[in-house]
């Protein structure tokens, strides 16, 4: 089985953020979401991945996965033109693919628990597809699927204005070849793209089973700016242990599940857990988390950060409290004494003074 991972599109909902970076590099408790994915396709066994990149941000993105050894995969890239949909990324890679089955897999999506149970009961099925599913309190925002008891699915809508269930499509996807003769057979939507929904619903239609399995663990779309935070939270959560590696003076306390990289220096500062700080930063005079990643070379100074996520090289000084934020790389926000808490959405290199 090969592995398909969209790395594409613009990230137009993650701005000013994006306008800089690629949101799938955008980190998650200081790990870059697209990582994430990589590791979860390699522990399936899944070592032949072909990642769909757009021009604009495809340098940044091979620039940090390299040649996928790192993460125990081989890479392919393949460059789509422009965002097309999720089906026309598949048109795309169809030279990559070949007669493969595969999972593709969304560069911005995380689930909590490991895809090879799927990949198993795929493999041993005869069916043409294999979705995960999830309940979803807002079904109108995704593709819906209709199953019946046994898992198997009867219909797909994208986007339903009047949704006939709650169940919508996790951006995990398991595929065999069929699924080219359908995405051959299809048009794009209203919105000029080629959906995938459309492309299982020709599955469907032309009698090819379509299995389904509901997912119990967290899944996460990282898509916006509190996403991505409810997402650090939940990875934070869920899998940040205690480890200090740093330096701790006796006047700083940490509490609970933090992790402080080589070469952080923690002085006069009460850190609480959740939370996790990168190597080389200067954490001084502060309150730090719960639910905050701060990554590498970063300095917090005078100041309270909570429920936050900040990039590389960031500096925060004086600031009364900053909370629901996501500071990019390089970025500073000092205060002359300004009470109150911040909600900030800062891009690269930005200067707030407040």
């Amino acid at each position: 089985m090969k592995g398909l991972v969209l790395s594409g599109g613009r990230g137009t909902r993650l701005r000013p953020i994006t306008h800089t970076a690629a949101k799938q590099l955008v980190p998650v408790a200081n790990k870059p979401i697209l990582f994430f994915v990589l590791e979860n396709l390699a522990h399936a066994g899944v070592t032949d991945v072909g990642i769909v990149i757009a021009p604009e941000t495809g340098p940044a993105i091979r620039a940090a996965v390299g040649s996928g050894s790192s993460f125990g995969v081989k890479v392919t890239w393949i460059e789509q033109d422009r965002p097309g949909g999720l089906a026309h990324a598949v048109k795309t890679s169809h030279a990559f693919l070949k007669d493969s089955p595969f999972v593709m897999y969304l560069g911005d999506n995380l689930i909590g628990t490991r895809i090879t149970e799927f990949a198993n009961r795929f493999t041993g099925s005869q069916a043409a597809a294999l979705i995960l599913l999830k309940p979803v309190d807002n079904p109108s925002s995704f593709g819906i699927a209709i199953a019946d008891p046994s898992g198997r699915v009867i219909k797909l809508v994208e986007k339903p204005k009047d949704p006939p269930s709650n169940l919508a499509l996790v951006g995990v996807y398991f595929f065999r070849p069929a699924i080219h003769d359908a995405i051959a057979k299809i048009r794009p939507s209203p919105r000029g793209e080629l959906e995938i929904t459309d492309a299982i619903q020709q599955l469907l239609d032309s009698g090819l089973p379509v299995e389904s399995h509901v997912v119990q663990e967290w899944w996460l779309d990282t898509g916006k700016k509190d996403d991505l935070l409810a997402a650090n939270t939940t990875v934070l959560d869920s899998w940040c242990t205690r480890d200090i590696q740093g330096q701790v003076d006796a006047a700083s306390k940490l509490a609970g599940r933090v992790q402080v990289g080589a070469g952080t220096v923690i002085e006069r500062s009460r850190v609480r857990g959740p939370t996790i700080i990168g190597k080389n930063c200067r954490i001084s005079d502060s309150t730090i988390g719960p639910f905050t990643s701060i990554a590498d070379g970063s300095s917090v100074i005078r100041s309270i950060v909570q429920h936050a996520v900040l990039l590389d090289e960031c500096r925060i000084e004086g600031v009364d409290r900053i909370e629901d934020s996501l500071i990019g790389r390089n970025a500073v926000v000092r205060s002359n004494g300004t009470h109150g808490a911040l909600r900030l959405s800062l891009g690269d290199d930005s200067e707030v003074e407040i």
